[in-house]
């Protein structure tokens, strides 16, 4: 049976879209079967994978209605990545979730009987710490946290960490921190290096040696509908995110990817 990892951050534009859906890509790459849950009212997963976030019946029905996630995952042009879509509805779900019993955990309930499919199963979560998150978390058997390498993304980190730690205790006691990606990063300035170190110096070794640089090709590739490797395959992005994929089998008790990142390409901190 595989893993389901909730990728959180309640601050928006930290890479938390770009990270799952590359990371994933690059694993199905190797062999790994991998599900994409797209649990943000935004849908850039669905989209940035070329899928249609349309009326067409999406993770909303399976939170909302409790139709059977089975029914609802779809294919994508990465072969062994597949993914249940977003879509507008979503939006709304919060509010006609708040009245449901056992509401946290209707996500958990609907992933059971899948998880013997996958190797690993992503959770994309949208930028807030409202119920659709505490669904994830409650459904994740650990977490995997973006941060950009910025001085404002460091504000709040004790907030998502206190509520992971909270869903923890009360919902979810095999959750934990596997891993934090610093994104975004800039050699250029020191400030990337500065956010980075004192990042390391909180989370000490749950923090991932591979960081993510700023890329004009990451942030061109969502709008073709395509990950990193079938956009940009040479890419300094695509080169982090394979490092990554390897480094998180490594950090996940894996083997590793049998595409490793050619020499100096690799960014680390």
């Amino acid at each position: 049976m595989g893993r389901a990892f909730a990728c959180a951050n309640q601050k928006g534009g930290v890479g938390k879209t770009t990270t799952v859906v590359n990371l994933s890509s690059y694993l199905a790459l190797t062999g790994d079967r991998v599900l994409i849950i797209d649990l943000d009212p935004q849908g850039n997963a669905t989209s940035g994978l070329g899928g249609d976030r349309s009326d067409a019946p999406s993770v909303y029905e399976a939170i909302v209605d409790t139709t059977a996630l089975e029914t609802l995952i779809r294919s994508t042009a990465v072969p062994g990545l597949d993914l249940v879509p977003s879509s507008i509805a979503l939006a709304g779900a919060e509010v006609e979730l708040a009245p449901l019993d056992q509401r946290e955990r209707r996500l958990a309930r609907l992933l059971a009987p899948i998880m013997d499919r996958y190797d690993h199963v992503f959770i994309d979560c949208p930028p807030s710490l409202g119920l659709l998150t505490v669904n994830a978390l409650t459904a994740a058997d650990g977490t995997l946290i973006p941060i950009q390498c910025e001085y404002y993304a460091l504000e709040g980190l004790n907030q998502l960490i206190a509520t992971i730690n909270l869903v923890r205790d009360h919902l979810n006691p095999r959750l934990a921190v596997d891993g934090v990606v610093m994104t975004m990063f800039d050699a250029r300035t020191n400030l990337s290096a500065q956010v980075t170190a004192e990042v390391r110096a909180h989370l000490g070794d749950r923090v991932f040696q591979t960081v993510i640089p700023r890329s004009v090709r990451l942030s061109e590739a969502p709008s073709h509908g395509k990950p990193i490797h079938l956009y940009a395959p040479t890419s300094s992005g695509a080169a982090a995110y394979r490092a990554l994929s390897d480094e998180f089998r490594r950090a996940v008790g894996e083997r590793p990817g049998v595409e490793s990142a050619p020499p100096g390409q690799a960014m680390v901190a």
